[in-house]
This record gives structure tokens, C-alpha cells and sequence, in this order.
């Protein structure tokens, strides 16, 4: 019997994806498990696992498509079982949708699929709502247009290539006319002035998706920030001890030793491990750190799993590994979810300090500085020393100052006195 694959829901807040390329292809034959194809979300761009063993017998979308969660994007079955022809109700591109509640994702689908085909002579032409917007606005008669789409359908660059070959065999038109024209009578500049036109840059989902949690996190919850600066000569003795001992690719860094030292800290300070919601504040059984980590388009947190419980050479081992894929595209959803409390660490910029934007639901996040050699007075003699600056930025609706301050001393606890990260 024929099975449906759908849009699926990776992650809390994911309302669509869009379509980067099918894996697969119409007629090949595919097992439980193996990649169908490629979505980017919000957070990433990911591989879409088939659900069933079979024949591919229809793919439903089309690249660039944005697709509803739960949305059937294929259908796989047996090569010779009778499938009734459809297509799914997508839209493009995917910021027609990015922000409206995933209650009202279809309907919106739908009644942009309608409004295109309003424009358009009705007939048996197959075409993708993006096609058909992009050939109603280029004036393309879609009935002359070849199809390279599953089934023959028109894609966006089959629409493309048509308007590209008439342009081509347009006669030339006459050269635009410069941005910025000079006045005759104005004097030759003493140096060259170069005009650069504005560029206009589509943002990916993962800018927008950072956009509307950040804006919301800044609207709705009541930030307050605590600093706390760091002796730091002890820790990076120890590194540099234990990377002596330890191969290239398995070194530790400075932000493994912060990691495992806020998740120790954390279990001391249960309520800044939790999140709100409605009028109870929830303390996560699990003390799991997310880490902020730099990717093409933006910014991802990466989810280290009861940290606490974990050394420090497998939490830099799942932290290096689980960066590299965010970098690559190549992202897991279980990568990126389930964390209770964050890190940024812009150290390696040279920072000396920040202030970080909490994650909804989490409490709190940690932002983390460059560690420095500055000039330091103990006991009455000035020398030179290692000081680490850190703020911690704390919901004011689950946590008072107190309570965050006391936290940062604890985390000094570990930072200043690393042998206990081993115990």
C-alpha cells in the first residue's frame, strides 16, 4: 500500500520548510531510512528520511518550494500499484509565510496556489505556484513552456530560461542611465570616487527565525545582567597540561572547561536551569548547555546532553562534531534542541565583555569574553595576570539579582580551581 511522506516537524517552533533538492528521484527504488531529500528550516538545512521501503512513484514539490509541516511531499509505494495523480499545496518563496501561525499555513498555501491561477488561463498545464507567479509577472504563456519537474511539471527555471532566451534575441536596448550623473561645470575630484550601487540580499529562514524569537525575547522578557571577572591562570595551565597528552583534533579549548563549569554550577543553581510557563517556573531535571556556534547566514546553539555528567574530552568532542555539521549543512535535529540554559562565547574576536539575549523558554545565557593579560594588584604588588570577563543575562520573572550573582561565584569555584571539573 502506498504510503505518504510528509513535511515533518523538526523542532518546537518549525511551521514549513523549503525545498533545497530531492535525493531521489521519481521511479528509483528506496529503503526505510535512506535520504529522500533536503529541507531548509529555521535552524538548518537538513536530510528527510523515507518512512517506508518501495518505489519513489511521485515527488510533490518542486525546489524552492515552502511547504507546510505535514504537508504530503511524496508518495512512495510498489512499482506497479495504482497511484491517483495530486500535487501538494506549497508556496513560494518561503517568506510568503514565515510569519504566520502554523493553524493558518495551508490556507495561506492554498490561497496563494489560487490567486496564481486566477492570472492564468486554466488547462492541464502543471506548474508550481512559483513558476506560475514568476510567469504572470513576465508576461510567459505557461502552455509553451517545457516542464523539467517531476511529472513534466514547470518549475521557476524552466520559466527562467524562457525569458532568458528572449532576452537574448531582443534587440539591444539602449545603456542605463548612471545612478549618479555629474554636473559638467564640477571640478575634477582630487581622487577617483567609485559609486557602488545598494545590494539587496533575501535573508534565509534562519536570519528571520533568529529575528522574531530575538525581537520577541527582547519584548517579552524582562532582561537584567550580572558581570563577574575570572583569575584564569590555573585554567590555562591545565589545558595546557592536558592538550600535551592529548592528539591534534582532541585538544581542548578554553570553552570546554566554561561549558562543564556553568553545567556544575547550574546544579547548584536549579532555578536558572528552568524556563516559564504560564504561572509555574519548570526546573529541568537535565542540565543541558547549549553552545552558540557561528554558521553562513547566522547563528545556531548547538546542544550538549547532561552536561554535567559528561568529561571534558567528550564534551569537546560532540561539541566540535556537532559544529562542523551546523557548518556544513549537515545539521541532526537532535543537534539543536532540548537545551535548558546557553553560552556565547566571543572570546576568539577579541572581546572583552558582551551582553547575550536569552533563548526562550531558557532562563539565562552565559556571554563569555576573550581572556587577557592585564595589569592586576594582589597583596599590594601589581604584576601581570589572566582575567577572563563573563556577563550572565537572567529572566527577572524566574531569577533575582542575588541568586545570579551567587552563580557567577560558583562558577568561579570552577574556573579558578579547575581540578574539581575532574572530580
Amino acid at each position: 500500500m502506498a504510503e505518504n511522506i510528509s513535511m515533518p516537524k523538526l523542532g518546537f517552533d518549525m511551521r514549513e520548510g523549503v525545498l533545497v533538492r530531492w535525493v531521489k528521484n521519481e521511479g528509483e527504488n528506496i529503503a526505510k531510512g535512506d535520504v529522500l531529500a533536503e529541507i531548509e528550516t529555521d535552524k538548518a538545512t537538513v536530510e528527510v528520511e523515507s518512512s517506508a521501503s518501495g518505489v519513489v512513484r511521485k515527488l510533490l514539490a518542486s525546489h524552492g518550494d515552502s511547504i507546510p509541516v505535514g504537508t504530503t511531499i511524496a508518495i512512495i509505494g510498489t512499482a506497479d500499484e495504482k497511484i491517483e495523480d495530486g500535487t501538494a499545496p506549497v508556496v513560494g518563496p518561503a517568506t510568503k509565510v514565515a510569519s504566520q501561525p502554523s493553524v493558518e499555513a495551508s490556507s495561506v498555501a492554498a490561497s496563494a496556489a489560487q490567486a496564481s491561477e486566477m492570472d492564468l488561463p486554466s488547462g492541464p498545464v502543471k506548474a508550481s505556484p512559483l513558476a506560475r507567479k514568476v510567469a504572470s509577472e513576465a508576461n510567459v504563456n505557461l502552455a509553451k513552456v517545457h516542464g523539467s519537474g517531476p511529472g513534466g511539471r514547470i518549475v521557476r527555471k524552466d520559466v527562467m530560461a524562457v525569458m532568458a532566451a528572449v532576452s537574448t534575441s531582443s534587440p539591444s536596448q539602449a545603456p542605463a542611465v548612471p545612478a549618479i550623473v555629474y554636473a559638467q561645470a564640477t571640478p575634477p575630484a582630487p581622487f577617483d570616487i567609485v559609486s557602488h550601487a545598494d545590494t539587496s540580499i533575501s535573508t534565509s529562514k534562519l536570519r528571520q527565525a533568529i529575528g522574531r524569537r530575538l525581537v520577541e525575547s527582547k519584548q517579552s522578557v524582562p532582561h537584567f545582567y550580572v558581570s563577574h571577572e575570572y583569575k584564569m591562570e590555573s585554567l590555562l595551565e591545565m589545558r595546557k597540561q592536558a592538550n600535551s597528552l592529548l592528539p591534534d583534533g582532541q585538544k581542548l579549548s578554553v570553552n570546554d572547561f566554561i561549558v562543564k563549569a556553568a553545567a556544575l554550577a547550574l546544579r547548584e543553581f536549579p532555578n536558572l536551569n528552568a524556563s516559564l510557563k504560564g504561572t509555574e517556573i519548570v526546573q529541568h531535571g537535565e542540565v543541558n548547555v547549549g553552545v552558540a556556534v557561528t554558521v553562513p547566514g547566522g547563528l545556531l546553539t548547538v546542544v550538549v546532553k547532561n552536561t554535567d555528567q559528561k568529561p571534558l574530552k567528550q564534551i569537546s568532542v560532540e561539541v566540535k562534531s556537532m559544529a562542523a555539521r551546523a557548518r556544513e549543512g549537515k545539521i541532526k535535529p537532535e543537534d539543536v534542541d532540548g537545551s535548558t540554559f546557553s553560552t556565547s562565547n566571543l572570546g576568539m574576536y577579541d572581546v572583552e565583555n558582551f551582553t547575550a539575549i536569552i533563548n526562550p523558554p531558557e532562563a539565562a545565557i552565559l556571554a563569555i569574553g576573550s581572556s587577557r593579560e592585564v595589569a592586576v594588584v594582589e597583596n599590594g604588588q601589581l604584576k601581570i595576570g589572566s582575567r577572563m570577563k563573563c556577563t550572565i543575562s537572567v529572566d527577572h520573572r524566574i531569577s533575582d539579582g542575588s541568586e545570579a550573582a551567587k552563580f557567577m561565584q560558583a562558577l568561579a569555584k570552577y574556573l579558578e580551581e579547575p581540578l574539581r571539573l575532574m572530580l
